[in-house]
């Protein structure tokens, strides 16, 4: 039978014996966490990768989407479903305008204002509230240049409102549907590439447009020179919200077909506010001459 010196644990042993002949040693208990050193943590991650990954949004995207992916979602064709893009409070709203309008560099839209929640609220609000004051102020801008000519005759042009939603929703719905279709299918093909939703997308260019809802007042103003000082200040500011976007999303690709994405947004994106003021404001108008009143001879 085994006596009770065989059932000790022999490195018990030798660790007091070293422990005893060495008193100053460094002991490890097994309760304590052991530290990683700040500069070995460091070298384990590659230099730059967190900067992308904040640009790119990958480090909360999986986060956002195992919890997208727990709430039940309700069937298209019911109320419900469609209530969920509308779910946003004032101050999210508020909060992705001012976002749009002082954009901060190196910082992703969708990732601090749009991914945890995406809302249509905003974009279908901002698109027409532009609508009408673009109709609104090339209807005044109109007037205002014409006024005191003896031969003009206002008469409002209630056909630019239609002509102004069409132009503005069309822009703000089919061109993020292409981008959209574009990004899914070169994510087919390059691995690296981060693709949003097409929800997020319309977001953006929504949001993206409200620079023009005052910039669509000032150009009452009636010098050219003034306005296009305004639209080349508000293209600068609403298209680098859509570059500082949507350039972390193809910069992996090719770097000719990435710089092409970014130029096309960007040429879109001033067509759209260079037309409306070509169109609105500084199209030439006609001088419509006063209805004459003919005099009946009384002999």
């Amino acid at each position: 039978m085994a006596t009770a010196d065989d059932l000790k644990f022999q490195e018990f042993d030798d660790a007091a014996n070293l422990l005893a002949a060495n008193p100053d040693a460094t002991t490890i208990s097994i309760d304590e966490p052991v530290e990683i050193p700040k500069n070995q943590h460091s070298r384990l991650q590659e230099p730059g990768r967190e900067e992308d990954d904040e640009l790119l949004g990958t480090d909360d995207s999986d986060k956002t989407e195992l919890l997208a992916g727990q709430k039940k979602s309700a069937p298209f064709w019911t109320f419900e479903y469609y209530q969920t893009f509308f779910d946003v409070d004032t101050y999210q709203v508020l909060d992705r305008i001012k976002g749009s309008v002082f954009p901060v560099p190196g910082k992703n839209f969708v990732r601090l204002y749009i991914r945890s929640n995406p809302d249509l609220y905003g974009p279908f609000w901002i698109c027409a509230t532009l609508v009408f004051t673009i109709a609104v102020s090339g209807n005044l801008s109109n007037f205002f240049i014409h006024l005191g000519k003896p031969t003009y005759h206002y008469v409002p042009e209630f056909r630019k409102v239609s002509i102004a939603a069409t132009t503005i929703y069309a822009y703000a719905w089919l061109v993020p549907l292409a981008l959209w279709g574009f990004l899914m299918w070169r994510n087919s093909k390059v691995m690296n590439i981060v693709s949003y939703s097409f929800l997020e997308i319309v977001c953006v260019y929504g949001y993206s447009l409200f620079i023009y809802i005052p910039t669509a007042v000032l150009w009452i103003i009636p010098q050219k020179v003034v306005r296009w000082v305004l639209v080349v200040f508000s293209l600068c500011l609403s298209g680098s919200v859509l570059v500082m976007t949507f350039w972390p999303a193809v910069r992996d690709d090719n770097r000719r077909i990435a710089v092409a994405t970014v130029a096309t947004i960007l040429l879109l994106h001033a067509l759209l506010a260079v037309g409306c003021l070509a169109y609105f404001f500084d199209a030439p108008e006609l001088d419509i001459p006063a209805p004459i009143i003919p005099v009946h001879n009384s002999t």
